[in-house]
C-alpha cells in the first residue's frame, strides 16, 4: 500500500507515545501518502488539550485532508451494513470509502478494533 486514511486513534497514539506507537509510525512512514478527515485534527487538538500538551504541527503536516462536497449518505448505509461503527469512526471511515473507488487500493489506520474490523469487511487494508 501506498496511500493510507489516517483514524485519530492512530495518530494520538504517537503523539502521546502509547504503546503501539513505533508500530503506527513505522506505518506511517511506509506511505507515500497519508489521508484524513479534517475531523482528525478536531479530535486530536482536542485530545492534546485534555491532556495539557502541545500540538506539534509537524504531525498533522504530512496529511493531506479529505473534504467531501456532498453528503456521505451511501457510504455511511454500505458501513453500516458491514457493522456499526459509532458517529466519528463512521464518519472517518466514510470519508476514506468516498474517496477510492476501490477500498482494497488504499490501507485504513487505526487502533480502534471495532472499526478495523469494519474497514477490512470493507476490504480496506488494515
Amino acid at each position: 500500500m501506498s496511500v493510507a486514511y489516517v483514524d485519530s486513534s492512530a495518530l494520538v497514539a504517537v503523539m502521546f507515545g502509547e504503546m503501539e506507537a513505533p508500530a503506527v509510525a513505522n506505518r506511517f512512514r511506509s506511505q507515500k501518502r497519508l489521508y484524513s478527515s479534517n475531523l482528525l485534527e478536531a479530535e486530536v487538538r482536542s485530545a492534546c488539550a485534555r491532556e495539557q500538551l502541545a500540538l506539534d504541527p509537524t504531525q498533522l503536516a504530512r496529511i493531506d485532508w479529505i473534504f467531501p462536497d456532498r453528503p456521505l449518505e451511501s457510504e455511511m448505509e454500505t458501513i453500516l451494513q458491514a457493522g456499526y461503527l459509532r458517529g466519528a469512526d463512521l464518519w472517518h471511515l466514510a470519508t476514506a470509502l468516498s474517496a477510492t473507488p476501490d477500498p482494497r487500493e488504499m490501507a485504513f489506520i487505526t487502533l480502534d478494533q471495532r472499526q478495523r474490523a469494519v474497514a477490512a469487511e470493507l476490504g480496506f487494508q488494515v
